[in-house]
């Protein structure tokens, strides 16, 4: 189905509002976050500059077939390749909800463009290259620049040094505030196997895993369940002999063959590795194998990030931070973008730095330091009390919604469209009924049409 562009430069009216005070703000990395923070941070009247290391914007949509030479990303000295997109990625959401609420990502009607509804990954890079743009972000993006350091310095100013290229003189330069935005799909998580310094296959991450071709005619045990272990296994399945699907969610009584498919088999997670190359899983069950291909996420990891101890990373939690932002004894000069994951990425990205731009303007006022701690504190206890793990601190899923509209109210804007609420869930279901289908067959074509609606009417107010 080709969804109609009613406008390709539309985009929801914008309405200047003076600031109170104009701040300096550095903004790390010019992925969608970063360029959301960009346009929201100087809408507010700051004065911003993005620093970005590679030489385009897109931060993990910028695909690369490079790969680094460490397969499972470990070496800490490793030469790092920002992406972990794999060649046939197309997105899981559709375009209408995926997209910036201030800029919707209809399709283009420009040549070479991707039209589909749920569309590849370079569709998504050129979708970001169009909303920069449009509200002239580029010219806030220093490209070329490595941030290698971020930490406080008299006044409580932060101390930002960067290098551009393999220079090896750093620049400093002080800002009010400092935006995080580097992503969290670069630093591999591992799998703990038992038996695996002995055992002699090859292993990988998906972030270094680009085309199924080195798999060819061998047999591949992937772990996860994630969205992207689903593509990969089926991608790979394509070529190798067979594939094994290790998992925490395969419970014992469905495991065996996946429905519709001759190589590919659903396993509990992995008992043990050995020498002679076989895996044994959690059921008794044992294959040989050639490769272990971990599906298993990304490390939230800030090297620059110089707190004194006050932000760190344990277990995967980024702590603390008053609504996965602010630390409170830093805020709001400190604050991070995207951390939250199972979300809609870039309406969240909006939503968060909408409130960081009115927190550092002093128009939002924001919670004294001890009513944030409190809030935190309470949140953690929620967790444990759930027998919720610290490394899913930062996972939303269905809860998103209610954060977004949060950080809506406090802001001043819109809450989430119900269509795109709507949308979400009905995706997500069809995910779930019919993953080899669901991205080009479906039936939700009233949401299609009130997304459309409101992009007119929004394309409309602008144009008046």
């Amino acid at each position: 189905m080709n969804i109609p562009n009613p406008n390709p430069t539309a985009h929801f009216p914008l309405p200047a509002m003076p600031p109170l005070v104009s701040r300096s703000v550095a903004v790390i990395g010019a992925g969608a976050a970063g360029l959301s923070a960009a346009l929201e941070l100087r809408r507010e009247g700051h004065s911003v500059v993005v620093y970005e290391r590679e030489t385009q914007i897109g931060g993990t949509w910028a695909y690369t077939p490079e790969t680094e030479i460490d397969p499972m990303g470990l070496n800490p000295n490793r030469k790092v390749i920002h992406s972990s997109l794999y060649s046939s990625l197309r997105t899981n959401l559709p375009r209408e909800v995926m997209g910036f609420r201030v800029y919707p990502f209809v399709a283009s009607e420009k040549p070479g463009r991707d039209p589909r509804r749920f569309p590849g990954h370079r569709e998504v890079l050129e979708y970001l290259r169009d909303f920069a743009e449009e509200f002239k972000l580029g010219e806030l993006v220093r490209f070329g620049r490595e941030v290698l350091y971020v930490g406080l310095v008299e006044d409580r100013k932060w101390a930002v040094r960067s290098k551009k290229g393999n220079g090896e003189d750093g620049d400093d330069e002080v800002y009010d505030a400092v935006v995080v935005c580097n992503g969290h799909y670069t630093e591999p998580r591992i799998a703990e196997i038992p038996g695996i310094d002995e055992w002699p296959g090859k292993q990988i991450h998906s972030h270094n895993y680009r085309v199924p071709d080195p798999f060819r005619d061998q047999v591949v045990v992937l772990i996860g369940s994630s969205a992207s272990a689903d593509d990969i296994s089926r991608d790979i399945a394509r070529v190798a002999k067979e594939v094994h699907i290790a998992s925490r969610s395969v419970q014992n009584g469905v495991t065996g063959k996946l429905p519709g498919h001759d190589k590919i088999w659903l396993r509990p997670m992995i008992d043990s590795v050995h020498k002679d190359g076989t895996v044994t899983f959690q059921d008794g069950n044992e294959i040989y194998a050639d490769v272990i291909l971990h599906c298993t996420g990304y490390k939230y990891h800030f090297p620059f990030l110089k707190t004194n101890g006050i932000v760190t990373v344990e277990d995967n939690r980024v702590g603390p931070l008053y609504k996965h932002i602010f630390p409170p004894t830093l805020a709001p000069w400190l604050s991070f973008v995207g951390l939250p994951w199972k979300v809609v990425p870039f309406p969240l990205f909006e939503f968060q730095n909408k409130w960081i731009a009115g927190v550092l303007s002093g128009r939002i006022p924001l919670e004294s330091k001890e009513e944030m701690m409190a809030d935190i504190e309470a949140f953690y206890s929620s967790l444990e009390a759930s027998g919720i793990p610290k490394r899913y601190t930062h996972q939303m899923g269905e809860s998103q919604f209610e954060y977004d509209d949060w950080l809506a109210a406090k802001s001043g804007s819109p809450s989430t469209e119900e269509w795109r609420k709507q949308m979400y869930f009905v995706t997500g279901r069809r995910k779930r009924s019919t993953p080899e289908m669901y991205r080009d067959h479906w039936e939700d074509e009233d949401l299609i049409s009130l997304a459309h609606q409101d992009f007119k009417r929004h394309a409309l107010e602008v144009s008046v």
